[in-house]
């Protein structure tokens, strides 16, 4: 794991808070979940997001992204779907600038309505059918 010592997921990582690992990645629990299991994939190389992951990155980070939604799925049956996330950049909600993905497991009726899923970063955009 890279070491920057101003960035709380090098420091998280090499203080032993990795609950799983495979290749150039880790996983982290996130700090403020949006649900029971939400995690976090990172790359160990501190860059700065997804688009200076490399291949090499991004295909190890697939593997835990199955692996976790495996083993979740496994362990609490109530979860029956996934939101896979990324945020780009201070506009786009980034707050750490070191790259990672989230795995937010979702649950029956965890939201009044969730038609149009990651849409609603953007307030009046999620819900984009026609009205009936």
């Amino acid at each position: 794991m890279s070491n920057n010592s101003s960035c709380i997921f090098c420091t998280l990582a090499a203080n032993g808070n990795v609950e799983d690992e495979y290749g150039t990645c880790v996983v982290l629990q996130d700090k403020y979940p949006v649900t029971q299991g939400h995690r976090l994939i990172i790359p160990k190389r501190h860059t700065p997001d997804y688009f200076s992951l490399t291949a090499q990155e991004k295909a190890d980070a697939d593997i835990l992204l199955q692996r976790l939604k495996e083993n979740i799925q496994q362990e609490d049956s109530s979860v029956t779907g996934f939101n896979i996330g990324v945020n780009n950049g201070f506009d786009a909600g980034q707050t750490i600038f070191h790259a990672h993905i989230h795995l937010i497991p979702r649950r029956k009726g965890d939201c009044e309505e969730p038609t149009g899923g990651v849409r609603g970063v953007i307030p009046g955009k999620r819900s984009y059918l026609a009205e009936k």
